[in-house]
């Protein structure tokens, strides 16, 4: 369709060859549709858009604001299948269904709703952002719980779930299974993959039970479930895990593995805490799909990225990735070990858990409990033939010790520490006992990241930053003229919030002759970061002014992620 769309709009003078390259370009990085890509970067309007599809195909068009959307024909097609094609029904007249798409060229889609609704299709075509805004109405989960909660009966086992020890678990197996719990799980997981969540939290209180998501970071509330389907929630998510839904004392940890869409796969990284007024749930959603392993999209600026590829190729040493949970550590190593992946390297890594599975590469577990612990995997590494090991967190002594010995035995070790920047690695591993001439023997590079919300493209606006302020973020006078930041509005692409994903911010420090002299001179962190910046070195916040200038994040987010040099 792209091609297709972008040449009749160019032979119909609506728009000309370099507007549609430039579009093409952009939907490219974006990853949406091309008629979206012209819209957004103003060559065309939605309305024209639409008027011309209408008149090429022969398709009639249609207002979705000005029409009531039909609940019964919305229910004949799966909610998967109107996410996937943006095809929203909208009524049922005779045997023929009405849709309303974006693309009515689209055969297969219509093939695929013909088939499930078991009726003839209509088509209408209609401007994305309509669509989208009528899919996000019919589904706003608050209905979507309030006729879970009216399918309900007043005496359903689930009201008898009192919060005791002494749960009879065949019950508590016959609650869990009831449809109305079944479906609010389900919409919950559903939800969660459709908002593009990192994470789901189910949270007990003593006088609410609330869900909130995790979107680009920032935890949003969801619903309210009734207190009584407290128990009934977390026994059906426990159960999807594979966990002891007995056992309400202890922390438990597993996995659920779902199917949606055609051929896509979520796997939920589950987590039950116990706390004061029941078990808090927690399950981070892991994508194979969306794992950015390119680590040109990563967010590297040119230099840095030449830099850690240069690190990573070494034969021997340690390269480290530091910062805090869920800065995107783990993906910047996946990415490195991706790229080191040939059929001549052997590759063993130890994590806690194994996020992602990884062709060709020996991934090991960890499990404390029964002493299969970071170093002792270490130490079996060791005798397994390796060419790059990878640990997931340098938690101690004693597994640093093993590191770091590993590294200056012609091994190439990629690790994680938990430190606020790239220098204060060096004074960590210090602090933990390792000898300042194996440190500054052993590493090669050390690279700190955060992650940075993005402006939703669909609704960014230029904004007025006093100079003072951008100074006082540390932009220089000289670059003040030609500096323009930029902020979100809220549009239903984004919830309302302005910001769609997220960039990853890097400080790359090398670990060059010069910082090895000061590591064994004994220098502080604050010495070593001022001598990586006089050798070329930027900062996370030099890195943020960065994405600033780009247009990619605002200045809110650069006050958040990074702090002042």
């Amino acid at each position: 369709m792209a091609g297709r769309l972008g040449d009749l709009l160019v032979s119909n003078g609506l728009i000309s060859p370099q507007q549609l390259e430039k579009a093409l370009q952009d939907q490219k990085l974006s990853g949406t549709k091309l008629g979206s890509a012209l819209v957004k970067l103003g060559y065309i309007s939605e309305k024209n858009l639409v008027s011309f599809l209408s008149r090429h195909y022969g398709v009639p068009a249609i207002d979705l604001n000005e029409i009531q959307i039909d609940a019964d024909a919305m229910k004949m097609i799966p909610a998967d299948v109107i996410f996937k094609y943006q095809a929203i029904p909208i009524k049922r007249v005779g045997s023929t269904l009405r849709v309303a798409m974006s693309d009515p060229s689209n055969i297969l889609a219509i093939d695929d709703i013909k088939f499930l609704a078991g009726c003839h299709v209509e088509v209408f075509v209609s401007t994305e952002s309509a669509i989208k805004t009528a899919i996000e109405r019919f589904y706003d989960p608050s209905s979507a719980l309030n006729d879970i909660m009216s399918d309900m009966n007043e005496g359903e086992t689930i009201d008898l779930l009192e919060d005791t020890e002494d749960i009879d678990v065949s019950e508590l197996k016959q609650a869990v299974e009831d449809a109305p719990v079944v479906k609010l799980v389900n919409l919950i997981l559903n939800e969660a993959i459709n908002r593009t969540a990192s994470d789901i939290h189910i949270e007990p209180y003593e006088k609410i039970f609330r869900v909130r998501l995790r979107v680009d970071g920032v935890l949003y509330e969801f619903m309210k479930p009734p207190m009584k389907l407290k128990n009934a929630i977390t026994s059906r998510v426990k159960i999807m895990s594979r966990l002891d839904i007995a056992e309400r004392r202890l922390p438990q940890d597993g996995r659920i593995k779902v199917k949606y869409g055609r051929d896509k796969e979520m796997d939920f990284r589950v987590s039950v805490l116990p706390t004061l007024f029941g078990e808090k749930v927690v399950m981070r959603l892991l994508d194979k799909s969306s794992l950015q392993l390119d680590m040109t999209k990563l967010g590297f600026e040119e230099n840095p990225l030449l830099e850690f590829r240069e690190a990573i190729h070494k034969p021997f040493g340690m390269v480290l990735v530091t910062g805090p949970t869920g800065s995107g550590k783990t993906t910047t190593l996946y990415s490195a070990l991706t790229e080191l992946n040939q059929i001549s390297e052997n590759i063993s890594t130890a994590e806690d858990p194994v996020e992602y599975n990884l062709m060709g590469i020996n991934q090991v577990q960890i499990h404390e409990e029964i002493g299969l612990s970071f170093a002792n995997s270490l130490r079996s590494f060791l005798r397994q033939d390796p060419d790059i090991i990878m640990v997931g967190e340098i938690r101690d002594f004693e597994t640093a010790e093993i590191a770091i010995k590993a590294a200056l035995t012609g091994h190439l070790v990629l690790s994680t520490l938990h430190t606020n920047d790239a220098p204060s690695t060096i004074s960590r591993l210090l602090n933990m006992g390792i000898e300042p001439f194996l440190v500054s023997s052993a590493v090669n590079l050390i690279v700190a990241q955060r992650l940075a919300r993005k402006i939703c493209e669909s609704c960014k606006n230029v904004v007025q930053v006093s100079p003072q302020m951008l100074m006082n973020l540390g932009v220089s006078p000289e670059e003040l003229p030609g500096f323009t930041c930029y902020k979100g509005a809220g549009c239903p692409r984004c919830n309302n919030t302005g910001y769609k994903g997220r960039v990853a911010l890097y400080e790359v420090l090398p670990v060059r002759e010069e910082i090895r002299e000061l590591i064994l001179q004994g220098a502080s962190a604050g010495e070593i970061k001022k001598g990586a910046i006089s050798l070329g070195m930027k900062t996370l916040r030099q890195a943020a002014l960065q994405k600033l200038k780009e247009g990619v994040t605002t200045v809110d987010e650069v006050l958040k992620v990074t702090v002042e040099d």
